[in-house]
């Protein structure tokens, strides 16, 4: 399928590894021109690197903090009309609950919902005005099937999700769609600092937890990055222009749920 975005520019944040990489990987096989922002230039330039040399694309790179204002500042320079945006950041470690103050809970806001409002605060007009774009926030199902040990990130995510449904519904008439990926358990390196952050002395081991989490998965394995990455780029093509302001679930079906 011609996804019908050939030429067009994309800027993808947090997208120097794991599904942000497979995100940026695939828009450039698609004919996009991408700048893919990270915190680590190392680790970015060698990203920009593997993806000219599997892809042929274009590919800028772009070194700053998307958390901070100087940071975004820096990366909306590098890329400043963007037709395509992808909003992909970490999350906080798991954790008890009665452990986390307000500082904890403000860091996590800034960590997972201001930064992508930001962002999209400063391209959507610019979409709106040429009358087309895509905008898409890697969030997670725990906005859906929320974990306790998992609440900075269930109450900063849902906040953004909030905002993006009504902003979506704004800008569809000029062109632009807003959505939200809602990744279940992936392959990543962010996965494994998950379980990481769940283990506990003289309790189970990492192996354990891992095996255990993707045989409780009803497709019985963890998703590949790339999976998250075609599905992506669908939602950024010229067949996805009628899908907006949705939460798609991208989790091997363990959402338990009907709706």
């Amino acid at each position: 399928m011609d996804l019908g975005i050939t030429g067009r520019r994309a800027l993808l944040t947090g997208a120097s590894r794991g599904m942000g990489r497979a995100c940026a990987e695939a828009l450039a096989g698609e004919g996009v021109e991408i700048t893919i922002a990270a915190r680590t230039t190392s680790v970015l330039e060698q990203t920009a690197e593997d993806i000219r040399r599997t892809t042929g694309g274009t590919v800028h790179t772009v070194t700053a903090d998307v958390t901070t204002e100087t940071g975004r500042d820096t990366i909306l320079s590098a890329c400043p009309d963007p037709d395509i945006l992808l909003n992909n950041a970490g999350g906080k470690v798991p954790g008890d609950f009665r452990d986390w103050d307000r500082d904890e809970w403000v860091s996590a806001i800034d960590l997972m919902m201001i930064p992508p409002i930001m962002m999209m605060r400063a391209t959507v007009d610019g979409m709106m005005e040429r009358g087309w774009g895509r905008i898409v926030n890697i969030v997670s199902r725990s906005v859906k099937i929320p974990q306790l040990e998992l609440g900075l990130s269930n109450g900063a995510r849902s906040g953004l999700v909030g905002f993006t449904a009504g902003l979506s519904r704004q800008t569809i008439r000029n062109g632009v769609t807003i959505n939200n990926l809602l990744p279940g358990i992936f392959d990543s390196n962010a996965q494994r600092e998950h379980i990481e952050g769940m283990l506990v002395e003289g309790g189970r081991s990492f192996e354990e937890v891992w095996q255990e989490r993707a045989d409780k998965n009803p497709a019985g394995r963890y998703g590949r990055p790339e999976e998250i990455g075609a599905y992506f780029a669908f939602l950024c093509s010229e067949h996805a222009g009628f899908v907006t302001g949705q939460n798609l679930l991208v989790d091997g079906g363990s959402y338990p749920g009907t709706y």
